[in-house]
């Protein structure tokens, strides 16, 4: 484990602009095919701008991040406010919030669709465990990696009914759930000092326990498709590998699908942030998301110092004076919880 706060703080960084890098780059290629980008783009390896008529990030500069970064630093921020336990009302209200503003800027990248449908049901009298349990997409893991910041990753349990609390408005479901409980648990094992491999091995048992928790929902096992996806690319070229994840493992919301992807992108990257970006960037399909979570998690493995900074330079929408507080403050909850060897909000 690292072994002061500014190492710690450094991989929370890490995470938080790593998944901004991933975020950014895949602004461009979202919800479009490989041929498509192939087409437009050539092969992206760089900060480029949306097409005229794109149908989500029409008008956004080159470098822009979307509601994958920004949901993630607004749920941290709520973390760190919520105090012992999660609050829900608070949380709800500030996606709201969140979404008027995103329009006021004239976005077309806006709440998803579970979040949006659960927000719904909670605004016409639902209560917030219920309005959830039918959220099984990739909004919960795509926003997570907050929790793993501030939880440390023993004991899972912990860790893992962290995750299930923030989710239980919008994404309670053993699916969603599972999916986020992955990508948290690589996060949290990261920042502990783990690389890419063990970060991805503590991710299996973050989704096995995750799954026993929500409403349960059909669909493949997240911990099985994470380590079935993992092995389809290892070893492949970059190419070949871009094409059995777009091809077999799936590019879409789904978290069956989108997370078991980016587990796949951090393997095929050897654990580098930038790359993990890069090959996100033209898998086609939900990219943006997928690329938020691959790097971000690779950036917990190797720290902010260690990520491009000519490119974090060039990102849009991002403050990193306020980046670095919310990491440090999440980073003083994990200390504090690390000292007391419990959770008392899970």
């Amino acid at each position: 484990m690292p072994d002061d706060t500014g190492s710690i703080t450094d991989r929370a960084m890490g995470a938080l602009v790593g998944g901004a890098l991933g975020d950014a780059l895949g602004m461009p290629t979202q919800l479009l095919s490989p041929a498509r980008i192939a087409e437009l783009y050539g092969h992206v390896e760089d900060f480029i701008a949306p097409f005229a008529d794109h149908p989500v990030s029409k008008g956004l500069p080159a470098g822009t991040i979307t509601d994958d970064t920004e949901q993630a630093l607004l749920l941290g921020r709520i973390l760190v406010e919520s105090g012992n336990r999660f609050d829900h009302a608070r949380w709800v209200n500030a996606l709201l919030d969140w979404e008027r503003d995103v329009k006021a800027r004239g976005s077309y990248d806006l709440l998803g669709p579970s979040t949006k449908r659960a927000i719904d049901a909670i605004n016409n009298g639902m209560p917030a465990e219920e309005a959830g349990r039918s959220g099984d997409t990739n909004g919960a893991a795509m926003r997570i990696a907050p929790v793993g910041i501030m939880m440390p990753p023993e004991p899972l349990d912990a860790l893992v009914g962290k995750v299930a609390e923030t989710c239980r408005a919008t994404h309670n479901t053993s699916i969603a759930i599972a999916s986020a409980a992955a990508v948290a648990a690589a996060v949290s094992r990261g920042i502990a000092g783990g690389d890419w491999r063990a970060a991805s091995d503590r991710a299996i048992a973050g989704a096995r326990h995750g799954a026993t928790l929500g409403y349960w929902v059909t669909g493949g096992d997240i911990a099985a498709r994470i380590g079935w996806a993992q092995k389809l690319v290892r070893g492949k070229e970059t190419s070949d590998a871009i094409r059995l994840i777009t091809d077999l493992v799936g590019t879409g919301v789904a978290s069956q699908e989108s997370v078991p992807a980016a587990f796949a992108v951090l393997e095929v990257a050897g654990g580098d942030p930038w790359q993990a970006a890069v090959i996100s960037a033209n898998l086609g399909g939900d990219t943006d998301t997928i690329g938020a979570i691959a790097a971000g998690m690779a950036g917990a493995c190797t720290g902010f110092s260690r990520l491009p900074q000519k490119h974090i330079a060039r990102i849009k929408g991002l403050d990193i004076g306020r980046v670095r507080a919310l990491a440090a403050d999440l980073v003083a909850l994990r200390t504090a919880k690390s000292r007391s060897g419990k959770d008392t909000a899970a």
